[in-house]
C-alpha cells in the first residue's frame, strides 16, 4: 500500500528507545481497505481509514506481543511486502466465564513504491521496531528481579511422548511450534526414549550450545533434568541454565505455579499450555529454590516441587495406572485411597523459619519449638548410614532430535553434538552445595529443631511451589524463590469426609480456612521424616523413591526459571 506521508513528521519517528512510528497500509485481502498504524513504546494502535465519523480504533498492548515478521508475498507479481504482528491478549472465553490468552495476528501490506525491495525494507523496519518494543514491554511483576534469555536464544526442548495421556508431542506441534516460530525462537526438539534419558543427556551435554532447557511433559521429566544438571562436575554453572516448563503431563504442578506467579487468571489444559508458551517466548528469567533430599542409602536428590509420604504419595503413585484418563486420574486415585484410608506411623522433625510469622488461619494449629528436644535422637534406633553427594554411574544415550530455524524438520542422529560435553576445568570440580542445616541421618536433630509429638499420620507433604497439581492450589502465598519449605501434615483421627473436604477446598486455596484440627501447616528450612510403618511410599516431585528415613534442606534461588 501507499504510505500517506512521503515526508513524515519527525516527531512521529523512532527516538532513542522506540518512540513513535506511523504509517498507512492496506488490508492483506482487500486493497481498498486502508489502516493508519502507529507504534509507541507500549502499544500498537490500528485505525481503519474511513470517511465516516467514529472510526474504530483497536489498541494492542505490546506486553502481549511475542513477535513480528516481515516477508514477501507468495505471488511473484505482487510488488508489495507484508508484516505480521502476533499477540496473545486476555480475551473472554467462548463457552465459559473468565478470560484467557488467545492468539490474535495483525497483518498489513506495504506498497510504498513499485520496487519490491524498498517495500520489503519498510516492512522489515516495522517488524524490527515492533519486536524491539515488545521485548522492552515484557510483563514484569513489581518487586521481582528478572534477567532475560539471551536473544536470539537457542532452546533445547525435551518432550516425553508418553506423559499424561500420551499427547505431549501432539500438543507441542499443535500449540507451541507455531508460537515459537512467531517469536523467532530457534529450538532443537528431543523426544525422550526411556526413563532417565533426559537425565543422562543433560549430564553430558555441552550446555554452552544452549540458552535454555525446556521440558514439555509432566513434572517428572524436569526432575530428571535438574538432577542431571546437579550431577555434573560443573553443576554450579550448569544449574544456572534457564529452565522452562510446558505442561504435557497429568499433574503439571510447576506449570500451574508459574502461571499463578504471573498473576494471570486461572487456566487449565490447553489454556495453561498457551500461557506457559507465551512466557517462554517473552523470555523473562527468575530464580527458583531447590531442595536437597537425602535418603538413607547413598543417594542424594534435588527437588523443585515436593516431598510426600502417606496419602498424597499413595494417590500420586497408585494413580499411575489411570494415566490414560489425564488429570482426572488424581481424583480417581483419591476416591480409591479414601475408601481404604491408611494411617502411617513415623517421626517428624523440622527446623522452623524463625523470622516467618506463624499462620493462624481458622482452626489450623501450629507447633512452637520446645525448649528442649522431645526425642534425644530421632534416628538413634535405626542402623542407617549416610554418605552424602554420591551420584549414580553415568551411562550413554542416543537421541532423536529436530532442529527448527523457522522451518520444521525432524532428523535422527545418534552421534549428535548435543551430547558432547565441553572440556572440564579444575575449578569446575566442586561438590554440590553443602547442607549445613542437616546432621547425618544417624545423628540426632539439633535442639533448635521441633520434634512433632504425634507419631500417627495420614499424610506428610513438604511443598515449595504454590500448586501440587493444575487444580490443587496448595500454598496460596508461595513463590518459586521464597526460600521456604511449606510443610503440611494431617494427623490420624480425621474422617474420610473431612479429608475429602480439605482436598476440595484446596482447589480454591481455601483448605487452611477449613478449621480442621488435624491439619498442621509450618514454614520450615529443613525437615526429617522417619517412617516406622514398615511398608509405604515416598514420592519426590511425583516420582517414587526409596522408602525409609529421609531429610531435606532448602537452597534458596539455586536454579533459574523462565517465568512471567
Amino acid at each position: 500500500m501507499e504510505n500517506g506521508a512521503c515526508d513524515p513528521d519527525p516527531s512521529r519517528q523512532r527516538n532513542g528507545l522506540v518512540g513513535a512510528l506511523y504509517g498507512e497500509f492496506t488490508d492483506t485481502l482487500d486493497d481498498r481497505v486502508r489502516y493508519s498504524v502507529s507504534l509507541t513504546e507500549s502499544a500498537l494502535t490500528i485505525q481503519r481509514i474511513s470517511s465516516s465519523p467514529g472510526r474504530t480504533k483497536v489498541v494492542f498492548n505490546l506486553t502481549d506481543c511475542v513477535g513480528c515478521r516481515a516477508y514477501r508475498g507468495a505471488d511473484s507479481v505482487d510488488v508489495g511486502a507484508y508484516f505480521t504482528a502476533y499477540f496473545y491478549p486476555f480475551r473472554r472465553r467462548w463457552m465459559s466465564a473468565g478470560v484467557s490468552r488467545q492468539r490474535v495476528e495483525q497483518c498489513f501490506r506495504v506498497a510504498l513504491v513499485q520496487d519490491p525491495l524498498v517495500n520489503l525494507q519498510e516492512a522489515e523496519r516495522w517488524a524490527h521496531a515492533i519486536r524491539d518494543a515488545s521485548v522492552l514491554q515484557a510483563p514484569r511483576r513489581d518487586g521481582v528481579e528478572y534477567t532475560e534469555v539471551r536473544r536470539p536464544c537457542r532452546v533445547m526442548i525435551l518432550v516425553n511422548p508418553h506423559s499424561g495421556r500420551g499427547q505431549a508431542l501432539q500438543l507441542f506441534t499443535g500449540h507451541i511450534q507455531n508460537m515459537l516460530t512467531e517469536a523467532s525462537v530457534p529450538y532443537t526438539l528431543i523426544i525422550t526414549e526411556h526413563q532417565n534419558h533426559a537425565r543422562e543427556l543433560v549430564r553430558k551435554a555441552d550446555l554452552s550450545q544452549w540458552d535454555a532447557l525446556v521440558i514439555m511433559s509432566g513434572d517428572g521429566l524436569l526432575f530428571e533434568v535438574i538432577n542431571g544438571l546437579m550431577e555434573r562436575e560443573d553443576w554450579q554453572q550448569a544449574i544456572q541454565t534457564p529452565l522452562g516448563i510446558l505442561p504435557g503431563g497429568s499433574g503439571n504442578a510447576l506449570a500451574a505455579s508459574i502461571h499463578h506467579y504471573s498473576q494471570s487468571p486461572p487456566a487449565w489444559n490447553e489454556e495453561l499450555l498457551l500461557s506457559c508458551g507465551f512466557m517462554l517466548c517473552k523470555g523473562l528469567v527468575g530464580s527458583m529454590d531447590l531442595v536437597s533430599i537425602h535418603l538413607s542409602s547413598r543417594q542424594r536428590l534435588f527437588s523443585f516441587l515436593s516431598l510426600a509420604w502417606g496419602f498424597v504419595a499413595d494417590v500420586d503413585i497408585e494413580s499411575e495406572k489411570y494415566r490414560h484418563v489425564g488429570a482426572i486420574r488424581f481424583l480417581m486415585g483419591t476416591l480409591v485411597r479414601l475408601a481404604t484410608l491408611r494411617v502411617y506411623q513415623g517421626r517428624l522433625a523440622y527446623l522452623p523459619v524463625k523470622e516467618a510469622a506463624k499462620v493462624s488461619t481458622g482452626g489450623v494449629k501450629t507447633n512452637l519449638p520446645p525448649s528442649t528436644p522431645q526425642h534425644a535422637s530421632l534416628c538413634a534406633s535405626l542402623p542407617c548410614q549416610f554418605i552424602p553427594n554420591v551420584s549414580p554411574n553415568q551411562s550413554s544415550c542416543h537421541n532423536c532430535n529436530s532442529t527448527n530455524s523457522n522451518h520444521n524438520t525432524i532428523t535422527y542422529s545418534p552421534d549428535n553434538d548435543i551430547t558432547t560435553k565441553r572440556p572440564e576445568t579444575q575449578s569446575d570440580k566442586t561438590r554440590a552445595p553443602m547442607d549445613s542445616l542437616l546432621p547425618g541421618l544417624d545423628q540426632p536433630v539439633p535442639e533448635s529443631w521441633t520434634v512433632v509429638k504425634e507419631e500417627d499420620f495420614v499424610l506428610v507433604l513438604a511443598i515449595y511451589q504454590s500448586h501440587l497439581a493444575e487444580n490443587l492450589w496448595t500454598v496460596p502465598g508461595a513463590m518459586a524463590d521464597d526460600g521456604v519449605i511449606h510443610l503440611f501434615y494431617v494427623t490420624a483421627g480425621i474422617s474420610r469426609p473431612a479429608l475429602l473436604r480439605l482436598f476440595l477446598a484446596m482447589e480454591k486455596g481455601a483448605h487452611l480456612a477449613c478449621g480442621c484440627p488435624h491439619l498442621v501447616y509450618e514454614k520450615v528450612k529443613a525437615l526429617r521424616l522417619e517412617p516406622i510403618t514398615p511398608q509405604g511410599m515416598i514420592a519426590v516431585d511425583g516420582e517414587m523413591v526409596e522408602y525409609g528415613p529421609v531429610q531435606a534442606q532448602i537452597h534458596p534461588r539455586l536454579a533459574r526459571l523462565i517465568c512471567g
